[in-house]
């Protein structure tokens, strides 16, 4: 452990030199890592994958600034990795629902025009009925169902114990059922 760590080290020295190679190593050895941290907190792997890009040129920018007296090579990526991450959770959270773009992950064998005509018109009635929520509620309504994230992270997210956080999905659910009958 203790020599991979100085592998890492060395490594982030001669990225900060603007070695390619050293830089492809440095990938090699730590991009599951980082996915991992990427994926947990967005969920969703297109965007983590995105992320990730991301997270390494942002290492490949500030490898000079790593500083091996204060921590561990792979918890300074990691920390990068997660602030990226948890960056895109507050974008998406500062997004209205109405932003959502007309195509909103539509499945892309919608058949005919018609079919993906009705499928704009519902998608249209959701968010409407999303609109009507209260704020959180409809955020956690899209990070439960939309991002897949678990009850246990909405609880943490919302400072909320899990039971409030499972009534406030069952009855934004039963409202948006209403509202979507109409």
């Amino acid at each position: 452990m203790l020599e991979h760590r100085r592998d890492l080290v060395d490594l982030l020295d001669r990225v900060a030199a603007r070695d390619r190679d050293a830089f492809e190593d440095l990938y090699r050895a730590t991009s599951a890592k980082l996915y991992g941290v990427v994926v947990g907190i967005l969920v969703r792997r297109s965007l983590a994958d995105e992320a990730l890009q991301d997270v390494y040129a942002r290492i490949w920018e500030r490898a000079g600034d790593f500083d091996p007296s204060k921590g561990s090579p792979i918890a300074w990526m990691a920390a990068i990795a997660r602030n990226r991450a948890l960056d895109d959770l507050r974008r998406a959270k500062a997004a209205p629902v109405s932003a959502l773009p007309d195509g909103f992950d539509v499945a892309s064998d919608a058949g005919s025009a018609l079919d993906a005509m009705e499928t704009n018109d519902r998608l249209r009635a959701l968010i409407a009925c999303l609109d009507q929520l209260d704020g959180e509620k409809r955020e956690a309504v899209l990070l439960a169902y939309y991002r897949g994230c678990s009850r246990e992270m909405l609880s943490s997210r919302f400072g909320r114990p899990v039971p409030t956080i499972k009534t406030w999905l069952h009855r934004s659910l039963l409202q948006l059922r209403l509202c979507l009958r109409r």
